[in-house]
């Protein structure tokens, strides 16, 4: 292998036993990056190898979240399972878990426990509100972690004329946590470089939606007057919507070249930022006399041109038609066992070295007589443990 085609983590190990979303999300990364993660699954398998899309019996979600892993079966209800636990966690760098706190523990695999065998370990926990407080031990998943920080409510202020929060079936702070949580363990695996020490990191699901609430949490603690329609939304044009977004004087002023309104950088309402935040529903609705005269496509045209941040809006399928798509890779080929598919690749590239996303996405306990074979355990314990 070339230095060119070494990937960041070649040679890091990881034992992952994360189910679902925000957990598997941090072990794929992981993975695209080189590291060997063994992922753990119950004789069931991860709830995500039965949700949908199906293809003859293969969830392609699960495989979007846990390709290039290894995969075995332990039954950790078994002492046997718990005591081939501790062979393997003594001969990796990384344990991610996103259990309910407590439960590592009664298992006998928290990490006190596991860092006896292994002191150099890296021990990641993904939660709903983290290890410790009041609030540790209450079962979350990301649509009530939306719910309980906040952040559905914020959203639906800016919804003019609802009440009703929305349903949620993006989950945001699932993949945000577990993008945190992958920053969080690289950060300890640096700083095992100079001590020469492991150590636990306790990741937030409710803390990662706070910290993304940047106006919200600012505006829970002083006064604030709400302009008259929120600064960033839709605009109507003849068939359609636009969205464009008006962060700086600059863009204001192309906007307002762009819809041959000049007169508006010199009118009382809208020439300076702070009178022309309170007052944005009058310019929209002044924006908007111009815009729905023109087509979508006409409408972002004209705003391209000037050098205006815009966009109709697309769906899925439409947005990943886009040449920046193929240009950049933004989409990997993945393999199981019903054929391949294609996948988002990690959204960073490196200049020094490589990046490989799967191909492969393992069956269940498709490499459990492996793994626990180079942790040393003797074909008849393998074999028990299988029964």
């Amino acid at each position: 292998m070339t230095e060119a085609s070494k990937r960041p983590l070649d040679g890091l190990r990881v034992l992952d036993f994360a189910t679902t979303i925000a957990g598997p999300h941090c072990g794929r990364l992981l993975a695209d990056m080189g590291a060997d993660v063994i992922k753990i699954e119950s004789p069931e398998g991860d709830l995500m190898r039965s949700r949908p899309v199906q293809r003859d019996g293969v969830g392609t979600m699960y495989g979007q979240l846990n390709a290039g892993k290894r995969a075995i079966v332990l039954d950790l209800k078994r002492p046997e399972a718990v005591a081939a636990v501790k062979k393997l966690a003594a001969t990796v760098d990384v344990v991610l878990e996103n259990y309910r706190p407590g439960v590592m523990k009664r298992l006998g695999l928290d990490y006190p426990e596991l860092a006896k065998v292994n002191p150099r370990l890296v021990y990641c926990a993904i939660s709903g509100y983290g290890q410790t407080g009041p609030g540790a031990g209450r079962p979350a998943y990301a649509p009530v972690i939306h719910a309980a920080t906040g952040y559905d409510m914020a959203h639906l202020f800016y919804q003019q004329g609802r009440e009703r929060p929305d349903n949620c079936g993006i989950f945001v702070a699932d993949y945000a946590s577990g993008a945190y949580a992958m920053g969080a363990i690289l950060a300890a695996l640096h700083q095992r470089h100079a001590t020469g020490k492991g150590q636990m990191v306790d990741v937030s699901m409710f803390e990662t939606l706070v910290g993304m609430l940047l106006g919200e949490v600012n505006r829970a603690q002083f006064d604030y007057d709400m302009p008259s329609r929120p600064m960033y939304g839709p605009v109507e044009a003849k068939d359609g919507y636009v969205m464009l977004a008006t962060a700086s004087e600059r863009t204001f002023q192309d906007m307002a070249t762009a819809a041959g309104r000049r007169d508006w950088l010199t009118d009382p309402r809208f020439e300076k930022y702070a009178e022309r935040r309170m007052n944005w529903g009058q310019f929209v609705d002044e924006f908007e006399a111009w815009s729905r005269t023109l087509t979508v496509k006409e409408c972002v045209a004209a705003l391209e041109k000037h050098g205006v941040p815009c966009s109709p809006y697309l769906t899925v399928t439409e947005a990943l038609k886009d040449p920046q798509v193929e240009h950049r890779g933004s989409l990997c080929t993945i393999e199981d066992s019903a054929g391949s598919y294609k996948s988002p690749a990690p959204p960073f590239r490196f200049s020094g070295s490589a990046l490989q996303s799967g191909p492969k996405v393992a069956g269940l306990g498709e490499h459990t007589r492996s793994v626990l074979a180079d942790a040393g355990l003797a074909p008849a314990e393998i074999e028990a443990l299988l029964k």
